[in-house]
């Protein structure tokens, strides 16, 4: 029955070749970058200096600036991709990382490195965390209820392959092409979806009177403002959705506050460089491929979302104190084995949230939560740069260089808590539905 169950997760995602080809393209383009982008950020603004303070406290910036403002754009995205469709929203989205990354294949000096931060923080506002819950919106277009949590540890599962695939471009190319090759892929995923992807919501007819320019403004600026009301009454009025919103937002606390500034923390404390950082990335998505798109499916009817994000935001507690506390190098590679249980908490949350509202509202709720989501975005990155710079200095109060990664793990066990509680309503509920079954009957 369970291997059937995974079989059907891999079969639905056939209407879903024309999105997902492009979306691995993508990650595959921006993953290749990750590694290597420490050492030429670091090279380029602390030549000879491996701690770089000025790279972690330029990283934070760009972090609390992109969360600033996706507070806005992100519930903004989900509903107007209710309204007017998934693909445009899809197309400006993943359109976004073209322009940094062009940046640096043209010049990687200083100012240049100026210019990425820039660009690079306005394409994160608008396409962070977006592609992935405009995507899981479309998928649930076309995708039974019953059968989603598999669809999206699918998708989640390519993302991790994607980034495995990325990593290992990245631990084989030369540095001097890797932004090139990433840039001619960046080009063809908006290309393949303007031409290949079909659209799964009937659009907004468009009224024939032409009203003037301020009273079309005013009427806009209205409308998204009581969208968002309404978008904020269905989460918080829905308890499961208030619930899952918690989770996120102290599991997105916790996790950005570390993968903010874990690069930088590693190369200053261990020395690491590309290929190792590559070997780590790599270790994660291998291990990623496995639990979400093989473990996931079969798991999910026997203990259920709930359990799964339980289970879940438990390994990211431990990621973050291995890393935390790490004492040689070799522990950084435990550390990295235990995001391999901890990607669940994606497509779990996102399967949650789904069915918990409506196929009318699937991205206003998404993006609600998304939204929420960057408001630890912003503020994660607020505590741990300076944090992080104080504590890999000479200058700390005690040696305990990985002290602000141990500080991110109190959000995860705040949401770990908040998990349990859904995970007890949840069961209290279907209790409830068993005894009232046979009255019913």
């Amino acid at each position: 029955m369970h291997l059937a169950a995974w079989k059907c997760g891999f079969g639905e995602l056939r209407p879903l070749v024309h999105l997902l080809l492009p979306l691995c393209v993508h990650w595959i383009a921006e993953e290749m970058t990750v590694s290597v982008l420490v050492d030429v950020i670091t090279n380029a603004l602390c030549p000879g200096n491996p701690t770089c303070p000025q790279a972690i406290y330029f990283n934070g910036t760009e972090q609390t600036v992109v969360g600033i403002f996706k507070m806005v754009v992100l519930p903004l995205l989900g509903q107007l991709a209710d309204e007017y469709g998934r693909k445009p929203l899809l197309l400006l989205t993943i359109s976004t990382s073209i322009f940094p990354f062009g940046v640096l294949v043209w010049d990687q000096s200083k100012a240049y490195i100026y210019a990425y931060y820039v660009l690079r923080t306005i394409a994160k506002i608008l396409s962070q965390g977006s592609i992935f819950f405009i995507s899981v919106a479309y998928a649930a277009d076309l995708v039974h209820e019953s059968r989603r949590a598999a669809v999206f540890g699918w998708i989640t599962g390519l993302c991790s392959a994607s980034h495995v695939v990325g990593n290992l471009l990245a631990r084989f190319l030369p540095v001097k092409y890797i932004f090139l090759v990433s840039i001619v892929l960046l080009i063809f995923c908006p290309i393949y979806m303007y031409f290949f992807l079909d659209e799964t919501v009937q659009r907004v007819p468009k009224s024939d009177g032409e009203p003037g320019c301020l009273s079309k403004t005013v009427d806009i600026l209205n409308r998204r403002f009581g969208t968002m009301r309404d978008a904020a009454g269905i989460v918080l009025d829905n308890p499961t959705l208030r619930s899952i919103t918690y989770v996120s937002f102290f599991l997105k606390l916790g996790m950005t506050g570390i993968t903010s500034v874990l690069m930088f923390y590693l190369k200053a404390v261990f020395g690491f460089d590309k290929n190792q950082n590559s070997e780590i990335l790599m270790l994660v998505g291998f291990g990623s491929i496995f639990t979400q798109m093989l473990v996931l499916p079969l798991i999910n009817p026997l203990i259920g979302e709930e359990a799964i994000l339980c289970l879940a935001i438990l390994a990211s507690v431990a990621y973050a104190l291995f890393y935390g506390l790490a004492w040689a190098a070799w522990v950084a590679y435990l550390a990295a084995s235990f995001k391999v249980i901890y990607v669940l908490a994606r497509p779990a949350i996102y399967a949650i949230v789904s069915k918990a509202s409506s196929s009318s509202n699937q991205g206003k709720a998404q993006g609600f939560v998304a939204g929420v989501e960057s408001i630890a975005s912003l503020l994660a990155p607020l505590v741990m740069s300076p944090l992080t710079s104080w504590f890999i200095s000479s200058d700390a109060p005690f040696d305990c260089k990985g002290f602000s990664i141990v500080c991110a793990s109190i959000c995860l066990v705040i949401s770990l808590w908040h998990g349990c509680c859904l995970l007890k309503g949840h069961e209290s509920k279907e209790e409830e539905d068993d005894l009232e079954t046979p009255f019913l009957n």
